[in-house]
């Protein structure tokens, strides 16, 4: 059984390291509150994703803070150039400055700074923050209903139990001819209703809020859905790989729900995506 990741040992305790977190949001949010237009004009990453100059000055700032409060833990950004790709340390901060850049260049307001903690390779708090909402989600430092990520939790998370009546959020699904383009296909054939708002913490956040039943996200970077993770398994909600496993960094999805829809929706991807 695996156990709560060791945030609340004598390295930093819990709540100064959500303090820390909050800080460091709070000077992204707030310079981005004051940024001019200038700042969202978008460019085109070589991978072909948009990303924009806010981008990059939000992550600068974030960082920023958190290296003065926390100096022993290494901050992983989107924007930040790597040479090991998108490993992730067993304890860092993981930041996406802006996701959703694609809704904030055009004005859409689903997109957030999200700001997650790793620790031992899990996720281990979370802060979210969407500007154009004035919305913001944490952690906190209880510890949960469970923290045990590999327990059943049947009992844990509200909507749906089954796919034919849920509301699921999809985000990184590809052509109709690609592996995530036939699962998109599958959920909609089959769900309730299907949601594609293009930001990954956000449909995470829509689970824990009951916007949605459940979501799914293809492809995920670390970054993109750390924060979100740590919130919904503190809340007890029950978040997958395709082959139905816990979710690590790097799987190719991630199913988050209810424990009955969530292995549903595992089923459905791993039939889909091979």
């Amino acid at each position: 059984m695996r156990t709560e990741p060791d945030v609340g040992s004598d390295r930093e305790p819990l709540v100064r390291l959500l303090d820390a977190a909050e800080a460091a949001v709070d000077a992204g949010v707030g310079w981005l509150a004051e940024a001019g237009d200038e700042w969202s004009k978008r460019r085109f990453k070589a991978s072909g994703e948009e990303v924009t100059d806010a981008d990059a000055e939000v992550e600068r700032r974030i960082t920023r803070v958190l290296r003065e409060r926390t100096p022993g833990i290494p901050v992983v950004g989107e924007e930040t150039d790597r040479e090991d790709g998108d490993s992730v340390p067993s304890r860092c901060w993981l930041l996406d400055p802006i996701d959703g850049t694609m809704n904030f260049t055009r004005g859409a307001p689903l997109h957030a700074v999200s700001l997650g903690l790793v620790d031992g390779g899990e996720p281990a708090l979370g802060v979210l923050h969407a500007p154009a909402l004035n919305r913001r989600w944490s952690t906190g430092t209880d510890p949960g209903p469970d923290t045990d990520p590999d327990a059943d939790a049947d009992a844990a998370g509200e909507g749906a139990r089954e796919l034919s009546r849920a509301v699921v959020g999809v985000t990184g699904a590809g052509g109709v001819g690609s592996p995530s383009g036939r699962l998109l296909a599958a959920l909609l054939d089959g769900a309730y209703r299907v949601r594609m708002q293009g930001c990954m913490s956000l449909d995470l956040i829509g689970v824990a809020e009951g916007w949605l039943d459940a979501c799914v996200c293809v492809g995920a970077k670390p970054w993109d859905v750390a924060a979100g993770v740590a919130l919904l398994r503190r809340r007890g909600w029950t978040v997958l790989d395709g082959d139905g496993r816990p979710y690590v960094f790097g799987a190719p999805v991630l199913v988050a729900a209810n424990g009955p829809l969530a292995r549903e929706l595992a089923a459905l991807s791993r039939a889909r995506l091979r």
